[in-house]
Protein backbone atom coordinates (compact mmCIF):
# COMPACT_ATOMS: atom_id res chain seq x y z
CA UNK A 1 0.00 0.00 0.00
CA UNK A 2 1.05 3.64 -0.90
CA UNK A 3 0.37 6.85 0.44
CA UNK A 4 -0.88 9.14 -1.57
CA UNK A 5 1.95 11.53 -1.31
CA UNK A 6 4.57 9.46 -3.03
CA UNK A 7 1.72 9.19 -5.74
CA UNK A 8 0.55 6.32 -8.10
CA UNK A 9 0.93 5.35 -11.96
CA UNK A 10 -2.81 4.80 -12.62
CA UNK A 11 -3.76 4.27 -16.70
CA UNK A 12 -0.49 6.56 -18.07
CA UNK A 13 -1.60 9.15 -14.97
CA UNK A 14 0.77 9.37 -12.05
CA UNK A 15 -1.94 10.78 -9.55
CA UNK A 16 0.12 13.02 -6.59
CA UNK A 17 -1.17 15.02 -2.83
CA UNK A 18 0.56 18.34 -3.37
CA UNK A 19 0.96 21.29 -2.01
CA UNK A 20 -0.61 23.95 -4.12
CA UNK A 21 2.02 26.55 -5.14
CA UNK A 22 1.84 29.89 -2.88
CA UNK A 23 -0.85 28.27 -0.16
CA UNK A 24 -0.56 25.97 2.17
CA UNK A 25 -3.20 23.88 0.86
CA UNK A 26 -2.93 20.05 -0.63
CA UNK A 27 -5.17 18.91 -3.22
CA UNK A 28 -4.46 16.19 -5.74
CA UNK A 29 -2.92 16.75 -8.80
CA UNK A 30 -2.72 14.24 -12.08
CA UNK A 31 0.31 13.84 -14.22
CA UNK A 32 1.22 12.42 -17.21
CA UNK A 33 3.36 9.56 -16.17
CA UNK A 34 6.83 8.78 -17.37
CA UNK A 35 6.09 5.48 -19.36
CA UNK A 36 3.49 7.52 -21.94
CA UNK A 37 6.11 9.62 -22.42
CA UNK A 38 8.76 7.56 -23.44
CA UNK A 39 6.60 5.48 -25.28
CA UNK A 40 5.96 8.46 -27.41
CA UNK A 41 9.19 9.61 -27.70
CA UNK A 42 10.19 5.76 -28.90
CA UNK A 43 7.45 6.20 -32.10
CA UNK A 44 8.69 9.73 -32.76
CA UNK A 45 12.19 8.01 -32.81
CA UNK A 46 11.23 4.99 -35.41
CA UNK A 47 9.31 7.42 -37.46
CA UNK A 48 12.20 10.34 -37.68
CA UNK A 49 15.15 8.51 -38.52
CA UNK A 50 17.30 9.90 -40.06
CA UNK A 51 18.38 7.84 -43.00
CA UNK A 52 14.18 7.04 -43.23
CA UNK A 53 12.70 6.78 -46.96
CA UNK A 54 9.49 7.32 -46.27
CA UNK A 55 7.74 10.53 -47.67
CA UNK A 56 7.50 13.62 -45.48
CA UNK A 57 3.60 13.97 -46.33
CA UNK A 58 3.12 10.42 -44.44
CA UNK A 59 5.67 10.97 -41.67
CA UNK A 60 3.58 14.51 -41.11
CA UNK A 61 0.43 12.54 -41.01
CA UNK A 62 1.13 9.32 -38.89
CA UNK A 63 2.85 12.04 -36.27
CA UNK A 64 -0.25 14.56 -36.68
CA UNK A 65 -2.64 11.09 -35.75
CA UNK A 66 -0.41 9.79 -32.85
CA UNK A 67 0.09 13.03 -31.03
CA UNK A 68 -3.36 13.93 -31.51
CA UNK A 69 -4.53 10.85 -30.29
CA UNK A 70 -2.14 11.36 -27.37
CA UNK A 71 -2.25 14.58 -26.30
CA UNK A 72 -6.74 14.36 -26.47
CA UNK A 73 -6.31 11.25 -23.65
CA UNK A 74 -3.39 13.17 -21.84
CA UNK A 75 -5.73 16.65 -21.82
CA UNK A 76 -6.88 16.37 -18.97
CA UNK A 77 -3.39 16.10 -16.73
CA UNK A 78 -1.31 19.02 -15.77
CA UNK A 79 0.27 19.17 -18.82
CA UNK A 80 0.92 22.02 -20.66
CA UNK A 81 4.56 22.16 -19.86
CA UNK A 82 5.03 18.59 -21.37
CA UNK A 83 2.96 19.42 -24.45
CA UNK A 84 5.74 22.05 -25.15
CA UNK A 85 8.74 20.00 -23.90
CA UNK A 86 7.45 17.33 -26.52
CA UNK A 87 6.54 19.78 -29.23
CA UNK A 88 10.03 20.64 -29.26
CA UNK A 89 11.18 16.98 -29.29
CA UNK A 90 9.15 16.78 -32.42
CA UNK A 91 10.03 19.82 -34.40
CA UNK A 92 13.68 19.02 -33.72
CA UNK A 93 13.63 15.09 -34.42
CA UNK A 94 11.83 16.24 -37.66
CA UNK A 95 14.37 19.07 -38.91
CA UNK A 96 17.33 16.62 -38.26
CA UNK A 97 15.68 13.97 -40.43
CA UNK A 98 15.11 16.97 -43.14
CA UNK A 99 18.73 18.43 -42.71
CA UNK A 100 20.36 14.73 -42.87
CA UNK A 101 18.14 14.09 -46.23
CA UNK A 102 18.52 17.40 -48.35
CA UNK A 103 22.05 17.83 -46.62
CA UNK A 104 21.35 21.39 -45.11
CA UNK A 105 23.05 23.22 -42.96
CA UNK A 106 21.32 25.46 -40.39
CA UNK A 107 21.23 28.03 -42.46
CA UNK A 108 19.05 26.34 -45.01
CA UNK A 109 16.64 25.53 -42.32
CA UNK A 110 16.40 29.08 -41.20
CA UNK A 111 15.86 30.36 -44.97
CA UNK A 112 13.65 27.94 -45.17
CA UNK A 113 11.80 27.81 -42.35
CA UNK A 114 11.65 31.62 -41.22
CA UNK A 115 9.70 34.53 -42.29
CA UNK A 116 10.83 37.67 -42.96
CA UNK A 117 10.11 39.03 -39.82
CA UNK A 118 11.72 36.33 -37.84
CA UNK A 119 8.98 34.52 -36.86
CA UNK A 120 9.64 30.08 -37.47
CA UNK A 121 7.00 28.75 -40.00
CA UNK A 122 5.00 25.15 -38.70
CA UNK A 123 6.38 22.24 -41.14
CA UNK A 124 4.64 21.63 -43.94
CA UNK A 125 4.79 18.55 -46.83
CA UNK A 126 4.42 19.58 -50.59
CA UNK A 127 0.67 18.58 -50.41
CA UNK A 128 0.00 21.41 -47.53
CA UNK A 129 -0.33 19.18 -44.22
CA UNK A 130 1.22 21.04 -41.41
CA UNK A 131 2.49 19.08 -38.11
CA UNK A 132 0.41 19.49 -35.26
CA UNK A 133 1.38 21.82 -32.86
CA UNK A 134 1.11 20.44 -29.27
CA UNK A 135 1.13 23.97 -28.04
CA UNK A 136 -2.69 24.53 -29.23
CA UNK A 137 -3.95 21.86 -27.06
CA UNK A 138 -6.90 22.78 -24.43
CA UNK A 139 -5.68 21.61 -21.03
CA UNK A 140 -8.75 21.58 -19.17
CA UNK A 141 -8.10 19.86 -15.58
CA UNK A 142 -11.09 17.91 -14.33
CA UNK A 143 -12.38 20.08 -10.99
CA UNK A 144 -14.01 17.90 -8.45
CA UNK A 145 -17.65 19.10 -7.33
CA UNK A 146 -18.41 16.70 -4.68
CA UNK A 147 -22.35 17.40 -4.50
CA UNK A 148 -22.66 19.60 -6.82
CA UNK A 149 -22.62 17.58 -9.78
CA UNK A 150 -26.68 16.92 -10.31
CA UNK A 151 -28.09 13.40 -10.43
CA UNK A 152 -31.69 12.08 -10.90
CA UNK A 153 -32.13 10.93 -7.37
CA UNK A 154 -31.37 14.35 -6.01
CA UNK A 155 -33.96 15.80 -7.85
CA UNK A 156 -36.65 13.01 -7.38
CA UNK A 157 -36.25 13.06 -3.49
CA UNK A 158 -36.41 17.28 -3.68
CA UNK A 159 -39.27 17.18 -5.77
Amino acid sequence: MRHLSNGIDFLGFHIQWRRKRGSDKRFVYTFIGDRPIRSLKAKVRALTHRQSQQSLEYVIMRLNQIMRGWSNYFKHAVAKRRFAVLQKFVWRRLIAMLQTRHRWSWTDIRRRFVTPVGRWRPIAAADGTELFDLNSVTVSRYRWRGNKIPNRWATLQSA
